[in-house]
């Protein structure tokens, strides 16, 4: 039962820890009654195997016979089949899941010893347990630490039917050996089945919280992934608030935003959905500002298709080449000037960056000498895909403006230049960026669940991931 129900969990809880309680989350997710049936069914089918291999402990015991005991002992329990013709999973508004299983079997071999004052007697037998009906129903309130639980509210197990065959035995002593077998039969699987879920539960509830939601992204950065509130359970789904915040590694004061409210569409086609705020990705682009991952040095060794050089600057800006008469190589210092901007908006994700390019000639001695620094206003796409459990994306540059900050060699236009910039971020910049962005941004822990035929929206403030499940045992 335990391995059933951490299917369910893994989908309800996806994060444990929760620290302040904010009033907008940077993310979504919803889980749908379709995705809480598929865990039904991966959780059972589970259950049959591991009942199947597990060892029970000896049954050992006294019955009331006359005016003495009947002694048992029933040893080597071990399930054989196991069925579930009827199980459902439902969503109770306000409350949490509610499971049911009804009319399940099982099949039991086993070791039985029954003595008595009058004779004793041994064998092994089939059981026949059916019309098992069990009834749970588990919440998920916030303990008094501050962190989310799961924990088993109400539980309830009724066993109808059990049918012994004692092998080789027949007859009176068949019968009243079977008669004094079917209690403690139906008494360890009534009395002993809540209390193994309650148990089984608990365990989830210490490994679920061990879980780190404050998961590295890279050397630069670190996604807090923590529950933000209670989950809000509606009969047609659960919808769980994330903080969904990006924080630069080792600093997690909060960054200069507020989230802004947003509702996922009301949808059930798909298991989960999981949609990303601006706010979420805001964050990320201050916390990647803060570490510096925006500034990139561009010299003649790093330089892909064409060493950069006073030469070549001096062939299209007159100025240049009177100030540097002997070639140099040329040295580029690219940095964002302003936490670069993000906006969702129907069908398009774009950064605006502000930022300013330093060229310098390096000299013989290795010191370098400014030669003049541009402002830069880049306007940016950025194309989302999902991979191995992350969300990647690629850059693709729609708009460039340069002017003219400051020049050591004099004023020049900058028309005469344009060119030769935008092919160096084209060629040195973009690429550079979209080999980060390759590595990819890891999605909250599904605990051994991948995402399949995912698919991603860009909407008015947010960015949905719709997607189905997989559970891999």
């Amino acid at each position: 039962m335990r391995k059933m129900v951490k299917i369910c969990c893994s989908l309800l809880l996806l994060s444990l820890l929760s620290g302040q309680l904010s009033a907008n989350p940077g993310l979504k997710v919803r889980i749908t009654q379709k995705g809480l049936e598929y865990a039904k069914e991966v959780g059972l089918e589970i259950l049959k195997q591991n009942m199947e291999k597990e060892h029970f402990p000896d049954l050992t015991g006294y019955e009331k016979f006359g005016l003495g005991n009947v002694k048992y002992n029933i040893s080597r329990i071990h399930i054989t089949a196991v069925e579930f013709p009827s199980a459902s999973i439902s969503l109770i508004p306000g409350t949490g899941i509610k499971l049911v299983i009804g009319n399940a079997s099982l099949t039991i071999d086993m070791n039985w010893n029954i003595r008595t004052w009058m004779f004793k007697d041994s064998g092994r037998s089939t059981v026949y347990i059916s019309k098992v009906f069990v009834t749970a129903v588990f919440s998920t309130p916030l303990d008094n630490t501050g962190h989310a639980s799961i924990s088993l509210t109400s539980c309830r197990t009724t066993s109808g039917d059990i049918d012994i065959k004692l092998n080789g035995k027949s007859g009176f002593l068949h019968k009243f050996f079977i008669k004094y077998l079917k209690k403690p039969i139906h008494r360890s699987l009534v009395t002993n089945s809540c209390p193994n879920i309650r148990s089984g539960i608990q365990l989830i509830d210490e490994d679920l919280q061990s879980l780190n939601v404050l998961m590295p992204i890279d050397h630069l950065a670190k996604v807090d992934y923590s529950l933000n509130s209670l989950p809000a359970v509606f009969r047609p789904f659960i919808d769980l608030d994330l903080k969904g915040i990006v924080y630069p590694a080792g600093n997690y004061s909060g960054p200069p935003y507020v989230a802004a409210p947003f509702t996922i569409p009301d949808q059930s086609d798909s298991m989960l959905y999981l949609a990303f705020s601006e706010y979420f990705f805001q964050t990320s682009s201050f916390a990647y500002y803060t570490a510096g991952a925006f500034n990139i040095t561009i010299t003649e060794e790093t330089c892909s298709y064409f060493n950069i050089s006073t030469e070549i600057f001096g062939s299209v800006i007159p100025e240049v080449a009177k100030y540097s008469v002997t070639p140099c190589p040329v040295m580029l210092k690219l940095m964002a000037t302003e936490i670069p901007i993000i906006s969702l908006e129907q069908d398009s994700f774009t950064v605006e960056i502000q930022g300013s390019m330093e060229a310098f000639a390096v000299l013989p001695d290795s010191t370098t000498q400014s030669l003049f620094t541009m402002n830069i206003a880049a306007n940016t796409s950025i194309a989302l895909n999902i991979f191995d459990q992350k969300l990647m994306g690629s850059v693709c540059l729609n708009r460039l403006q340069f002017s003219l900050a400051h020049s050591n060699v004099g004023f020049f236009e900058i028309s005469l230049l344009e060119n030769v910039l935008s092919y160096i971020l084209q060629t040195e910049v973009i690429p550079s960026a979209n080999a980060k962005l390759s590595k990819g941004f890891p999605l909250p822990n599904l605990a051994n669940i991948t995402l399949t035929r995912p698919h991603i929206t860009i909407a008015q403030g947010y960015m949905l991931i719709s997607t189905d499940v997989h559970y891999k045992h």
